[in-house]
């Protein structure tokens, strides 16, 4: 029988156009090609020439196109018919929808601005959000950051200049040893991946610490499975080794460091623990060569590590004399933190050996000139192959912000901080605090704010106060509880205003903030907030608007909807204002743009908010005859200066001679350019500039001529941190303004100037022989917004989520397969489906984030794995501590910054007969876009 082979088309035609666009479905900002036919998206793929991603693209990205075409998408413009919560709601026109929003906020910015409560989710476009609320008056605003990762943001800019993720990244062409702590797979995962590859490839070593062994974790040569909440502590065991065994780059530290200025040792003097200066007001050091006093940074100068001086009976020693004194404490040995973080202390010796090791014996040396900032010329520069890249699993603590100060105190002691090998910045960073603005607070009726909201304070002097002392804002961001706030505190804006404390609130606005569901401490007391009348029968929180594209659990807690369309039915702005997607080697943003419109009564957020802040006749939305200013926010992003020249985006700027780069006029073709070029921008910094950012003049004349400064940023690492020594003394009794005497003892105990570890509160706050074991959550790589669960092809790797338990509370607690457990914290009890997992932390329990639903959210089957399997770790963690007996409420957050510490988390583990679903359970959400089809299939094209 003859064999007939089918004919089949092997080369079916994917699309009949591509468009190249921007993701936004984790914060990667991966460049994508999105493949379409008859109009309609059919294929996303990975951009293989843009800087992010390099063509390489995860589920979630690939997945985008369920995301676009999700059914729980919000349809129309709604306000709310029946009770909060009640889901009932009417569609209205865009017309009603700014009538009555505006018939809300225009009373309360002619009376009183900071009655609005603004803040935004995982949005990039803070900037703008940020000039909105500027605008209207309000000092309450901020996003997500404060309930995310501010530690590691604060610490990063307080210590360095920048920080971790948007901050920077390892030199993935020449580190030989990468260390990573606290990282999930959820942030930067394609870079990271693509980066991990690469150094494993050359044979480079990886060492993960996390108590989950999970993600990059597994593919590490080597795990540390370290105790939750004690990496500061770990951290600075490695400092004792390293200092005790000689193994720290001096010369670095003399030069790029404040490890060498003087410090005022009179304990009974108001500037005690202050760095001496000048009279301009530069910091001081002894000069080796001369033995003289002189500034920091003077042409010629060889700051001396050892030198003290004395002056007007004070005698002032360098800050390495303190980093010694405290860190070769045999507080800090091995022995004394191993059973603490639950790693040995041979362990502990075995990775600082190996990090002195390749940091000292493998230097990098590049043949690239270059002039520093003394105006010294270097023939090459050398590096020290040691990278470390940290995130959220070290932040979500009480003791975060320290912890973060701790590990970039390590980096810069081994000097691999700006050098080959090592961790470097990518533009606009690095920026000294001092080039950052303050925070400012100052209300006036009917006028604008005085200022950023948000900014990083140098002290007592800086903070959002009101004259009595009482906080300006409502989330009481930049006060003595937590005064270097810079993100603010999204997770207690809600207990705040249902409280009245400090003050009541009229409206509540929030955009793509799921704050009645996984993006709240204490859930279920949020709905009873949110949804909570006083005793005339009024909501406790008068009004609520939120905006969102989707159906979350959120939706049905707001009295006026304004649907958000998807990521590619929209213009944004990835920009060097906000949250850039820089690489180490050069400047770069990005946009997205509608690559489909939408075909739904729907409108992009900022876009209204053009809008909306003209209907408001707020300053920076009108023009001078009163008319819109910007038409939508595409107008904006183009036509926008935040100063002369220098707008949203660097690329393509106006200029009398064409397009020119980082500075010039709008320019009314530059998104256009921008999707001739795929949708980004990047500009390439020279060789010779590419290392030793802070210090390099070519650098910084880079920067400049690109409009990141104005003027040159020179400044050196800060190990020792003034600003939180200025708080220290305000709690001793120097200076005008003070701390309330309850608070005095916190402040000097945990505002240390140099890095300190100390317990997370929680330790203190529960009896941890009753609660003994700890409990975290995990982003996974295939999802990140609490929205990936409803995605159609996403649910398929994640329908639902165990919790997670090693093997020693495995067999203690007799579980098999398909059991249930019983987990009880100081505030709440959930019972949920377990598994079991060896590579985990012998004490420690966690599930993965947000994949619980709440029934009838996102358009879900009412008996879907992720409302009936799936749960949320958020019930057993309340915004407050327990009650320490103290008559005070303490809140469950750093006390530096006030970030959620929300892997504190205590809890007893118990088996438990398996209930019919997850416990505790929610009456179903009645959906606004009803119930998605059982069977979700479309055909593009032919």
């Amino acid at each position: 029988m003859t064999h007939h082979q089918p004919k089949l088309d092997t080369s079916p035609k994917v699309s009949d156009e591509v468009r190249k666009t921007t993701c936004y479905m984790c914060a990667c900002r991966c460049g994508i090609n999105v493949h379409m036919k008859d109009g309609k998206v059919a294929y996303i793929e990975g951009n293989r020439d843009h800087p992010v991603n390099r063509g390489v693209l995860c589920a979630k990205g690939s997945a985008g196109i369920m995301q676009h075409n999700a059914p729980s998408r919000l349809r129309a413009p709604m306000k709310r018919v029946g009770p909060r919560g009640s889901g009932e709601f009417e569609e209205i026109s865009w017309d009603e929808a700014l009538e009555i929003a505006t018939g809300w906020l225009a009373p309360l910015r002619a009376e009183n601005p900071e009655k609005l409560a603004f803040f935004t989710g995982r949005d990039q476009s803070q900037s703008f959000t940020s000039f909105w609320a500027q605008n209207f008056g309000t000092p309450n605003y901020a996003a997500h950051g404060g309930f995310c990762s501010v530690n590691m943001a604060a610490a990063g800019i307080y210590t360095m200049g920048g920080a971790f993720w948007e901050f920077g990244q390892p030199d993935w062409d020449h580190t030989k040893l990468f260390m990573i702590f606290g990282v999930a797979e959820d942030h930067d995962s394609n870079p990271i991946k693509m980066g991990i590859g690469r150094i494993k490839a050359r044979g480079a070593k990886v060492i993960g610490v996390n108590p989950i062994r999970s993600g990059y974790n597994a593919v590490a040569d080597e795990w540390v499975g370290i105790t939750p909440g004690t990496d500061g502590l770990f951290i600075l065991a490695l400092v004792h080794e390293l200092l005790r065994s000689g193994k720290i780059d001096l010369d670095y530290l003399a030069r790029y460091t404040n490890a060498p200025v003087l410090v005022n040792m009179d304990p009974d003097s108001a500037e005690h623990g202050l760095l001496m200066r000048d009279e301009d007001g530069k910091t001081l050091v002894i000069d080796r060569k001369t033995g003289k006093l002189t500034p920091f940074d003077q042409k010629g100068v060889q700051p001396d590590l050892s030198a003290t001086h004395r002056h007007g009976g004070v005698t002032h020693k360098p800050v390495m004399h303190l980093i010694a004194e405290r860190y070769l404490d045999p507080q800090y040995a091995p022995e004394a933190v191993a059973e603490r973080c639950g790693v040995t202390a041979d362990k502990i010796r075995t990775i600082a050996t190996e990090l002195a090791r390749v940091a000292f014996e493998e230097e990098i040396v590049l043949d690239h000139e270059w002039t520093d900032f003394r105006g010294e010329t270097h023939k090459v520069m050398k590096g020290r192959p040691v990278s470390f890249h940290a995130m959220r699993g070290i932040s979500a603590h009480s003791n975060g912000f320290q912890t973060c100060r701790a590990l970039h105190m390590l980096q810069i002691l081994l000097g691999t901080v700006e050098v080959p090998g090592g961790f470097r910045f990518k533009p606009p960073y690095p920026k000294p605090v001092s080039a950052h603005p303050k925070p400012h607070c100052k209300v006036t009726p009917g006028k604008p704010l005085d200022g950023p909201h948000l900014g990083y304070v140098h002290g007592p002097d800086d903070l959002a106060l009101k004259d009595d002392g009482s906080p300006a804002r409502i989330d009481k961001a930049y006060t003595w509880e937590n005064p270097m706030s810079a993100h603010g505190l999204m997770h207690m804006v809600i207990s705040n205003a249902h409280a009245g404390d400090p003050y009541k609130i009229d409206t509540l606005f929030m955009y793509m903030a799921n704050m009645s569901w996984n993006s709240s401490m204490n859930t279920r007391g949020v709905i009873e907030m949110l949804t909570d009348k006083d005793d005339s029968g009024e909501y406790v929180i008068p009004r609520i608007i939120y905006s969102d594209a989707y159906s979350s659990e959120m939706v049905a807690y707001a009295d006026l909807i304004l649907p958000d369309t998807t990521y590619l039915e929209r213009h944004d702005c990835i920009s060097l204002l906000d949250r850039p997607i820089c690489e180490a080697d050069a400047a770069a943003d990005a946009i997205r743009w509608p690559v489909v419109q939408p075909d739904r009564d729907v409108r992009g957020f900022q876009s209204v908010l053009c809008e909306l802040g003209a209907k408001l006749n707020l300053p920076g939305f009108v023009n001078s005859d009163g008319s819109q200013k910007y038409a939508d926010y595409a107008d904006y992003i183009t036509n926008h200066e935040r100063k002369p020249g220098i707008g949203p985006l660097a690329g393509w700027r106006g200029g009398e001679d064409g397009p020119s780069d980082g500075r010039g006029a709008p320019n009314k073709d530059q998104l256009q350019n921008y999707i001739d070029n795929g949708g980004f921008f990047i500009k390439h910094i020279p060789d010779a500039a590419a290392y030793y950012k802070p210090w390099n003049t070519g650098y910084q004349d880079w920067a400049v001529e690109l409009g990141l400064y104005d003027s040159p940023q020179h400044y050196i690492f800060d190990l020792y941190a003034e600003p939180l020594r200025r708080f220290q003394l305000a709690a001793e009794g120097h200076g005008d303004r003070q701390p309330p005497d309850h608070l005095r003892a916190r402040i000097r105990e945990t505002l240390d100037p140099l890095p300190i570890w100390y317990a997370p509160f929680e330790d203190g706050s529960v009896d941890t022989n009753e609660f003994p074991v700890h409990a975290l959550t995990q982003r996974p790589m295939a999802m990140y917004h609490s929205w990936g669960s409803q995605n159609a092809w996403l649910r398929q790797i994640h329908g639902h989520n165990p919790l997670y338990l090693p093997t020693k509370l495995w067999e203690a607690n007799g579980f098999s397969d398909g059991d249930w457990a019983r987990v009880t914290s100081a505030h709440g009890e959930i019972t949920v489906p377990v598994a079991h997992m060896a590579a985990l932390n012998e004490n420690t329990v966690w599930t993965w984030n947000a994949i619980g639903k709440r029934k009838g959210a996102w358009a879900l089957d009412k008996d879907a794995p992720e409302a009936t399997k799936g749960f949320l770790l958020n019930h057993l963690i309340h915004e407050l501590l327990p009650p320490k007996g103290d008559g005070l409420r303490w809140a469950n957050s750093d006390p530096v910054t006030g970030q959620a510490a929300w892997f504190d988390l205590r809890v007893k583990i118990e088996k438990a007969e398996a209930p019919a679903e997850s416990q505790p359970g929610f009456d179903a959400i009645k959906s606004p876009v009803g119930q998605g089809p059982d069977h979700l299939e479309w055909k593009v094209g032919q």
